[in-house]
């Protein structure tokens, strides 16, 4: 039977504004074929139907037989199903009211469409009144979440009114966590959805109640309180947050996080984020009156912003400040937390075209490690301008010449203090091939200072000049490898013969200077040290040789070797004070070895070797065994003469089908204990996880001990209740990403 024809769109709206409401609560689960496998909750294939017409407001009918009365009232009997484009409704028993223009469906009632599958005890609709369902019970096609109402209700204007609504992404047979609803409203037009009387159940247990929520019908930001979050440690004691997120406007919002520390009293913290065509501003606080451990106010407060301004410009600020030297170390969650000396505050402009560059900043430091020392503290930069250019000229622009310089007041309250100015002008001739370049090059630096509360008999205006001649050249060697030609090999040596005349700098100051770590990058450096202060003399040759091994298709590399070695021709005179320097033909050798790619095993292999001596000044070892991204297990060896001497293992595993264990532990052997340990197991369910972690920290900075004991509940496609255990997984982990639960 055809010729039902209704042009409204209140008839679609309802599976619409259901399917967006579930969408907004159950989030976006992604599959992984490593993961625990589920029941297809959406596995259900509707009936085969007879041809639909394309025009959506065409409503089409067919029932095994039909009750016509002269009124135009109908009833259809037997196997009736109602389609209206992709949407499908079928029943056994519908009453059609022609005066009314309306359906009533008695007994059971199934609907389908392309994104939700609804059954029912019955219901009607009208063009004018809405459409009623009773006892629905859906399920969503596109992900795994289902549940029930008892009663749906939706009006011509697209809101729609569930009561005694049930919620989960849990398979039938597993209902072990449930969102139960007294009431819910969802406001199509609006995309926003209200509920009351909200309250979360875990195994039959209720954990969690809201009198009121609100929340999008889709991906939309929505103002709102998040889940709250709880934790324990021995330094602060329980701790419960409570986070609200303000959605201020489509570019700009607010997190409000209060959070209380059982041992410590309220923290009241916040971040605050605008994003414009040309700014991004985020801004950070955490504010602790009256410590009730430190009896004293705590407060960190965090600036970051990038300005783009006309013609190239850029503005800048980033600045971080803190109430108190103890800060990270109270509120750390692992060492790399409380090994922070000082802060940085900088604030300045930059430019950047293709032959010029310019840096205009102010830079402050907050000094957190009080025990350093007055002349280790860094001094302020205020201010520092940069300015450098790059042109080319002649045949293909091989001859390249520019500038770098310099300008900066420097400032401290203790030692020596004012301006340098430090320029370079330079000119290079760039000259190669396929698989060669040859590069000679000169510059010539310039240094003078203007110094304060210099020290007797030292001068106030030193400077410094030196030429610098390079010669830096460089070949690539390919050749075919394996019995298919299916891996491609190189040979890439590289040679720099540099000269710089020695010039006494004894008298100079140091500002910023240091020697850096010896590695394959400072081999082919034209200074050995970095900063201005000190330019070391040269008459040396540095050597380098690499080899790589690719697969010849994809280009993945298998393999990187790398050793290199300086060799003095004389050996260098200028030094730091506290650096000691020896007769020497030669440089420390170092060495690189990198094996990746190779049946899910990584290798790193770093060596600087002192021939003189026959000793390792630095070394380290890291191997990895990484199937997937949550199976990993990491071996690390950490040497620096004096300084450390290190041993690491961490891992996550799984240890069942549903149980997987974290680890980690770090043991100096330098000082014979351990700096971190920690461990944890993890239970995966189809549609929830429970995590507990321990972990035991040193403070790399005051040698105190801190413990800490993480627990947490996530429910798949709702939220976690608990502290984010696993957030500093992927950091302390090597090579660990965090699972997603399969739907």
């Amino acid at each position: 039977m055809r010729g039902f024809m209704l042009r409204t769109a209140s008839f679609m709206r309802a599976p619409r504004a259901l399917w967006l409401m579930l969408l907004g609560l159950a989030g976006i689960p992604v599959a992984r074929a490593a993961d625990l496998q589920c029941p297809d909750l959406n596995a259900y294939t509707p009936p085969a139907s007879p041809a639909r017409s394309p025009d959506d407001t065409v409503v089409d009918m067919e029932s095994d037989s039909l009750e016509a009365e002269i009124a135009g009232n109908a009833r259809l009997h037997g196997n009736v199903v109602v389609t209206q484009g992709d949407r499908e409704i079928r029943a056994n028993d519908v009453q059609y009211d022609q005066g009314q223009n309306a359906f009533k469906v008695e007994g059971d009632i199934v609907y389908n469409d392309p994104l939700v599958h609804v059954t029912g005890g019955g219901g009607n609709y009208s063009a004018t009144e809405g459409a009623e369902f009773r006892d629905a019970q859906f399920e969503l096609r596109q992900r795994s979440a289902r549940g029930t109402a008892a009663a749906m209700q939706l009006t011509p204007e697209g809101v729609m009114n569930l009561d005694d609504v049930r919620f989960t992404t849990c398979p039938v047979d597993d209902p072990a966590w449930q969102l139960r609803a007294g009431s819910i409203s969802l406001d199509t037009r609006t995309r926003i959805g209200t509920s009351r009387g909200t309250r979360v159940d875990f195994q039959g247990v209720p954990i969690m109640y809201l009198p009121w929520m609100s929340f999008p019908l889709g991906t939309e930001r929505k103002s709102g309180f998040l889940f709250p979050t709880a934790g324990y440690s021995t330094r602060s004691g329980a701790q419960l947050a409570v986070p609200y997120y303000w959605n201020i406007a489509p570019n700009a919002d607010l997190t409000f996080e209060p959070t209380y520390f059982s041992r410590r009293g309220i923290d009241i913290a916040g971040e605050a984020r605008l994003l414009t065509r040309s700014t991004r501003t985020t801004f950070a606080m955490n504010f602790l009156p009256n410590d009730s451990i430190e009896h004293s106010d705590r407060n960190r407060f965090h600036l970051e912003n990038v300005t783009e301004l006309p013609h190239d410009f850029r503005f800048f600020v980033d600045a971080t400040s803190v109430s108190d030297s103890r800060y990270f170390e109270d509120f750390a969650q692992g060492p790399e937390g409380t090994s922070v000396p000082f802060l940085e505050r900088v604030a300045g402009v930059s430019y950047r075209d293709e032959h010029w560059r310019l840096l205009a900043e102010f830079q402050q430091f907050q000094t957190i490690d009080q025990e350093l020392a007055d002349a280790d503290r860094p001094y302020a930069r205020l201010p520092r301008i940069i300015l450098g250019a790059d042109y080319g000229w002649g045949p293909e622009e091989r001859i390249r010449y520019g500038f770098e310089s310099e300008l900066v007041n420097f400032d401290r309250d203790f030692g020596v203090t004012g301006w340098r100015v430090d320029a370079m002008p330079s000119a290079t001739l760039e000259l190669g091939g396929p698989g060669f370049f040859v590069r000679p090059g000169f510059a010539y630096r310039y240094t003078q200072y203007s110094l304060d509360d210099t020290a007797p008999g030292q001068r106030s205006s030193p400077s410094r000049s030196l030429p610098i001649a390079s010669f830096d050249t460089g070949m690539v060697f390919e050749r075919d490898s394996g019995s298919h030609r299916q891996r491609r090999q190189t040979l890439e040596p590289r040679l720099l013969y540099l000269h710089v005349p020695f010039r006494q700098q004894d008298d100079l100051p140091l500002f910023d200077t240091a020697l850096p770590d010896l590695n394959l990058v400072q081999l082919f450096r034209t200074n050995r040290y970095v900063g201005a202060d000190r330019v070391s003399d040269a008459d040396q040759v540095s050597v380098g040789v690499t080899t790589r091994l690719f697969d010849a298709d994809s280009g993945a590399q298998f393999l990187s070797a790398t050793v290199g070695q300086t060799y003095y021709f004389r050996s260098p005179r200028v030094r730091l004070p506290n650096e000691s320097l020896r007769e020497r033909s030669s440089s420390d050798f170092v060495a690189q070895l990198s094996v990746t790619a190779f049946k899910n095993w990584n290798a790193d292999f770093g060596l600087q070797w002192n021939p003189e001596d026959s000793r390792s000044e630095r070394a380290q070892v890291n191997l990895q065994f990484r199937p997937t991204g949550d199976q990993v297990i990491n071996v690390g060896y950490r040497f620096q003469r004096d300084l450390l001497d290190q041993t690491e293992f961490s891992a996550a595993w799984p240890i069942g089908q549903r149980w997987h264990a974290f680890a980690r532990y770090v043991y100096s052997l330098q000082d014979d204990k351990a700096l971190e340990r920690f461990a944890g197991l993890e239970y995966r369910s189809c549609c929830w996880r429970l995590r507990m972690v321990g972990r035991r920290f040193v403070s790399t900075r005051t040698g105190e001990q801190d413990t800490g004991v993480y627990l947490q509940l996530e429910l798949t496609g709702l939220a976690s209740v608990g502290s984010a255990a696993d957030a500093f997984l992927a950091g302390a982990i090597r090579g660990y990403e965090r699972p997603e639960t399969k739907p």
